[in-house]
């Protein structure tokens, strides 16, 4: 992030596109989800003349909607989803909250088999990171077309404002509401500056630009601390960003961004792939990614702030906002790697929030979405929880109470709060200070960081799912080793590895993937 002020009508109109909406979604036929018991009684409340809104909510019988977040469930959450619930019913929606979240390593996972399984939660969050392609693909999340005008107007109303549900659109169902931050994803390669000062290594910032830099790092961190966890990324990560490769998160495809017809392909058939796996069997047997990082399901995020790790891969956010180490003495550097490659920004579908195609009560969650657009006192509820417990105000900062940081958060920063995220109640806090997400968006705007001629593409897995079922076994069978290092002959095992997904219906992947590319690609012309 580059700091610095900025006119406040640049800020506001970046704000304006800047933040992510609350969202919802789905695949229901018609979307048409019996909404619960007396829906109506909010939607045509006007029509009873003097009922206040509290009378509204004892006129509905008390339902309870069943959220699911990504991370840990921190310790004030029901306290605070408890005056959640009695603030909305105050304002006439009679609803309590059972929230529930599940670790990030485990969230897609579990996500697709409580949808498999017909589980009727109502809302949860999700992204193209997680399950949201294959919820989406496998019709789990409820279209939105009618039940979103007639329950969420003023949502509905900002998402038609900006244009920005084409991206969660399927077939002309709306399956998603998207965020609209903009904001890039890139790779900075970060280390414990303090460990390093203390080891006498010496590394400037943004001196580490190539794979090779980062390799000739990793040797002396290893070699000045042979028993602290070092890395859990393989080389493969970094390669791609050399190549410009963009992964098309679908099943181990994607495309070189230089190449103007977007021809699709697999990525184990690419040249870099099998440099990759060379120099991943390498860096195992030197130690330069942690022995367990292909089984290691640990919060990598917690280990990093917990001072139990001294290099990172991470993005342009967290180089700059504050990273919440546990112990003030933590200092870090950073170095953007291939400076001059350029990248796409993240798509719209990167954080969602979707309604469950078998959720009883679509109306009363659209309903409260809508609130959230409107609300600041409820926005601030959700947000940052009950002011003096787990937040104060610093003027207009939300702060932690005195004794409380990041890693002793009792609420604040709780995982999959992006999806409520509104630009207009938006407050500064500890970890993103005034005008961050202004300064992302002006780092997104940056030549090298471009949009994806992609975005919006949803492919359709119905005419390939036999066979994409078989190659995304293989993937978790042998890609993954190769990723990791753990094979001891990377180049017979990438040959092998690339037969095995041709006979596993390689070509009528690439054929209809590609067909839904190219209509795509004509649609927008």
């Amino acid at each position: 992030m580059r700091k610095g002020k900025s006119a406040t009508a640049v800020l506001a109109g970046v704000m304006l596109l800047g933040a992510m909406l609350s969202a919802c979604g789905g695949n229901n036929n018609n979307g048409a989800a019996s909404p619960s018991g007396t829906a109506s009684a909010g939607a045509s409340a006007g029509a009873r003349g003097a009922a206040s809104p509290s009378q509204t909510a004892k006129a509905e019988e008390e339902v309870t909607l069943k959220f699911y977040f990504g991370g840990d469930k921190k310790a004030a959450t029901d306290e605070v989803w408890s005056k959640v619930s009695d603030y909305v019913k105050d304002k006439g929606l009679n609803v309590k909250f059972d929230i529930n979240f599940i670790p990030f390593n485990d969230f897609k996972d579990k996500m697709l088999v409580m949808a498999a399984s017909g589980d009727n939660w109502d809302l949860n969050f999700d992204g193209d990171w997680l399950s949201y392609n294959q919820m989406a693909a496998k019709g789990s999340y409820m279209a939105l077309n009618d039940l979103l005008p007639q329950y969420a107007p003023n949502l509905y109303k900002k998402y038609e404002e900006q244009g920005t549900l084409s991206a969660a659109t399927i077939d002309g169902k709306i399956v998603g509401l998207p965020w609209t931050m903009k904001m890039n994803q890139r790779q900075f390669v970060t280390w414990r500056s303090d460990l390093t000062e203390k080891a006498g290594i010496n590394v400037a910032k943004d001196s580490v630009k190539t794979i090779e830099d980062t390799e000739n790092l990793l040797r002396e961190l290893r070699k000045a601390y042979p028993n602290m966890k070092l890395n859990r990324t393989g080389p493969l990560t970094l390669i791609k960003i050399r190549e410009e490769w963009i992964d098309l998160n679908q099943h181990g495809l994607g495309y070189y961004l230089s190449d103007p017809t977007m021809k699709i392909q697999p990525i184990e058939q690419q040249p870099f792939y099998k440099e990759a796996a060379v120099k991943a069997r390498q860096w195992y047997d030197e130690k330069l990614i942690n022995r367990d990082a292909m089984i290691d399901k640990t919060d990598g995020a917690a280990e990093w702030r917990n001072g139990k790790s001294v290099f990172t891969l991470t993005s342009h956010e967290w180089v700059n906002a504050d990273p919440g180490f546990s112990d003030p003495s933590f200092k870090l550097d950073s170095s953007l790697i291939y400076p001059d490659k350029k990248q796409v920004n993240r798509t719209p579908l990167a954080n969602v929030a979707a309604i469950n195609r078998n959720s009883k009560h679509p109306d009363r969650v659209l309903r409260f979405l809508d609130m959230i657009e409107t609300d600041r006192t409820l926005y601030d509820l959700v947000q940052y929880g009950i002011e003096g417990k787990t937040y104060k105000l610093d003027g207009d900062t939300a702060v932690y109470p005195d004794g409380m940081s990041t890693t002793t958060s009792n609420y604040m920063e709780w995982g999959g709060q992006w999806a409520f995220w509104k630009p207009q109640f938006m407050r500064p806090t500890t970890t993103y200070p005034k005008d961050f997400w202004l300064h992302e968006a002006e780092f997104a705007s940056e030549p090298i960081n471009v949009n994806s001629p992609l975005d919006g593409l949803f492919v359709s897995e119905e005419p390939m799912k036999n066979e994409l079922a078989k190659r995304d076994q293989a993937i978790e069978e042998f890609n993954k080793p190769i990723e990791f290092g753990t094979v001891k002959d990377p180049e017979k095992a990438v040959d092998d590895y690339i037969e095995k997904q041709k006979k596993n219906g390689l070509d009528k992947i690439i054929a209809e993937t590609q067909k839904q590319v190219d209509a795509f690609l004509a649609s927008k012309k």
